[in-house]
């Protein structure tokens, strides 16, 4: 991957480090975080599962998975992963931050930097999300960046043995940039 840096005032997308490892364990290894996404995020997060990371993402050269950084230190992590096949034009988003930075709009502004940026430098046309039912917050992240809801997926996930609605947001290159238009200006 190149050696990609987004900048913000509070906050930095670049590429993970093998120096991360041990901020990765300390923020990763949060039960509220692993709740929200995918039994690969595992909980307890060990630096066995850091290690892990960094080697996969290091071996990565197709998708977009960058660090946040505040102050000097990896918090959280966003991604934006292709499609194969018929859907190549399609990709997936996701992303964590650690719990101390929560409601800081972070997130919301991280989004918004690397979908503008794949959709600059990528061949996708659509950029999807998938969220369980309990996690408003990341629903909100999306709204604010301009996905749109496609779908509630009925008891399509299983996790800790309870089975959940997903909520698939999407949103399209064109209502992108007419998003980013129409919204110049405005605060995140």
């Amino acid at each position: 991957m190149k050696r990609l840096v987004l900048a913000e005032k509070e906050f930095i997308l670049r590429p993970w480090r093998e120096d991360d490892i041990s901020s990765l364990v300390l923020y990763a290894n949060n039960y509220n975080i692993s709740r929200n996404l995918r039994d690969a995020f595992p909980y307890p997060y060990t630096l066995s599962d850091a290690v892990k990371w960094i080697d996969m993402v290091h071996q990565n050269r197709t998708d977009l998975i960058m660090a946040i950084e505040v102050n000097g230190e990896a918090v959280g992590g966003i991604g934006i992963h292709g499609m194969k096949d018929v859907y190549r034009y399609n990709a997936e988003l996701g992303y964590w931050l650690a719990e101390i930075h929560w409601g800081k709009g972070i997130v919301t502004r991280s989004v918004r930097r690397l979908v503008t940026y794949a959709f600059d430098h990528y061949r996708w046309q659509r950029i999807f999300a998938m969220v369980f039912e309990h996690n408003e917050a990341s629903m909100r992240v999306l709204e604010k960046n301009g996905f749109r809801k496609e779908a509630i997926h009925r008891k399509a996930v299983i996790k800790e043995g309870i089975w959940l609605d997903e909520h698939l947001y999407a949103l399209l290159k064109d209502d992108w940039e007419r998003f980013v238009r129409d919204n110049s200006g405005k605060k995140a």
